[in-house]
């Protein structure tokens, strides 16, 4: 089976052609993306990032065909993504994918977002049944697999589409209280006018390597849970006075001048700090010795180290990918949304619509074992 699938849920608009085949790794047929990039010390709004992805899609959707060699007779189903994501973003690419459905008779198949990138990261690095840590601009989640029965007695009142036979989902063990991860480094990448070409997170952490002094910033684990917007309020400030010297420059308890890289380098090592802890405690929850990270924010090397140094403490391993997959990209809406076709799932047309909140534990994950 073949599936074309879009995204973009945010400033990346990707598309991605997929072949499934039984009994072997999926085939990669095409998986191009063309990124919304915004001026220096900017976000991207929602409404530039809805032209960008109207202004784009057709021509990439054309360009994944012919670099794949696919008729579109060969296609099985066009799998969008429903959300989470930005309004106006994933309004038009949903446009799109409706409008080809009609065109070619094909049916739909609306993806989570965050299913897709697990999904994704599972099928390229092998990691059978690992805590997952999701981290991007708009998402921070800790995440297991949870096969389990209900109880008709302990079901909400709003949990009326649930049976209790077997329920297969991703269960979330912990996430971010305020903003995500990826957003408290973009936002403190603006603090600072750094580039977002190709990407401020990359930027951020490239600036980080160079980074000598780390300084001190808040420290917020709650439980299972992180919050960042308090860490980027202090830097907020440091940045403000280093880029300042008011009302006086800012050093070290030392007396060594704080630089840039050395903020960038304190961010990280705060941040990623929490994520390891919350990430360890959902393995021995579970008793997984798997961490398999996604999500744009999972290309960074020093996320990547520092995860994989708790990991072999536990005799454990980390899988990641790399920008290909990691970042948001069209084959990972292509790939979870045919493993759902497969199980019979469709999406119908006058249903087609898509959502900015959409939880990764509201997926019934049926084609897992």
């Amino acid at each position: 089976m073949i599936a074309l699938g879009l995204e973009g849920s945010a400033n990346k608009l990707g598309i991605g052609l997929i072949r499934h085949t039984p009994s072997k790794p999926a085939e990669i047929l095409s998986n191009i993306r063309h990124t919304f990039v915004s001026p220096p010390g900017e976000g991207f709004l929602p409404k530039d990032t809805a032209s960008h992805h109207r202004s784009w899609v057709v021509t990439l959707v054309k360009q994944s065909l012919k670099e794949s060699g696919i008729k579109v007779k060969d296609v099985d189903c066009i799998c969008y993504t429903k959300g989470p994501g930005m309004g106006a973003p994933l309004q038009s690419v949903a446009i799109v994918a409706r409008t080809l459905s009609l065109l070619w008779g094909k049916p739909l198949v609306g993806v989570n977002h965050c299913v897709g990138h697990i999904e994704m990261g599972r099928e390229i690095t092998g990691a059978n049944n690992p805590v997952v840590l999701y981290v991007s601009g708009g998402n921070t989640q800790v995440i297991a697999y949870a096969e389990q029965k209900f109880n008709l007695l302990f079901i909400p009142a709003f949990s009326h589409n649930l049976t209790p036979e077997l329920n297969h989902r991703y269960r979330i063990f912990g996430e971010a209280l305020d903003i995500a991860v990826g957003n408290c480094l973009d936002r403190f990448a603006r603090t600072l006018n750094i580039s977002n070409d190709p990407a401020p997170g990359y930027n951020i952490e490239q600036m980080a390597k160079k980074g000598k002094n780390l300084v001190e910033l808040p420290y917020a684990v709650k439980g299972m849970d992180c919050s960042f917007s308090g860490v980027l309020a202090v830097v907020d400030l440091m940045a403000a006075q280093l880029l300042s010297g008011k009302p006086k420059p800012l050093l070290t308890p030392e007396g060594q001048p704080v630089t840039r890289e050395d903020l960038c380098f304190s961010l990280q090592e705060t941040v990623f700090a929490m994520l390891v802890e919350i990430t360890e405690r959902a393995m021995a929850h579970v008793g997984s010795e798997q961490v398999l990270i996604v999500g744009g924010v999972g290309c960074n090397e020093r996320l990547q180290e520092m995860m994989g140094l708790m990991a072999r403490d536990r005799g454990g391993n980390v899988y990641a990918t790399d920008e290909r997959f990691c970042i948001d990209n069209g084959i990972m809406i292509a790939h979870a949304g045919l493993l759902a076709y497969e199980t019979g799932f469709v999406t119908p047309v006058e249903e087609s619509t898509c959502t900015q909140r959409f939880r990764t534990d509201e997926v019934l994950v049926k084609w897992r074992d």
